[in-house]
């Protein structure tokens, strides 16, 4: 898979806490989606929390609210857009991307982003398959990956 991290990428970072928000509107997707990233974020040595929401769009949001008050080092948005016959998908697709990435941004978070867009179930099961494209998987180590930028940042080093 160009463009993913190896397995050997995954940082070690015992007892960090990250929040997987999820989105299970389409729950055979979701559960593949999860399996990805709980495999990485246990290779990582994470305390894993989590949050359901209804929709993509509530993603972000939440990921705000918990940061907020504190606690978690680290965020996993996961989810799934399937195109649909009108504007919707659009919407949704892009507003919570663009929710995530402003988050990220503005507030300094390391998020991310496992929300799926796709044109049918069929390529949403292929990208979320752990033995496939494991979007789960990579959304986990992006949000790892950022943590530990950021306390090397910390630590000067």
């Amino acid at each position: 898979m160009a463009g993913t991290p190896q397995e050997g990428e995954i940082p070690r970072l015992p007892g960090a806490r990250v929040l997987l928000v999820e989105a299970p509107y389409h729950p055979e997707i979701h559960a593949l989606l999860r399996a990805g990233a709980e495999r990485v974020l246990a290779r990582a040595g994470a305390e894993v929390a989590r949050v359901g929401v209804p929709g993509a769009l509530e993603v972000p949001a939440a990921i705000a609210l918990a940061a907020r008050h504190g606690g978690f080092d680290a965020y996993v948005a996961l989810g799934c857009v399937v195109r649909g016959e009108t504007f919707h998908f659009e919407i949704v697709a892009l507003e919570s991307a663009r929710g995530l990435t402003e988050l990220a941004v503005r507030e300094g978070l390391c998020i991310g982003n496992g929300i799926l867009t796709v044109d049918h179930l069929d390529q949403a099961r292929r990208r979320a398959d752990p033995a496939g494209e494991d979007k789960g998987g990579f959304a986990a180590r992006a949000a790892l990956m950022l943590l530990a930028w950021r306390r090397r940042l910390e630590r000067g080093s």
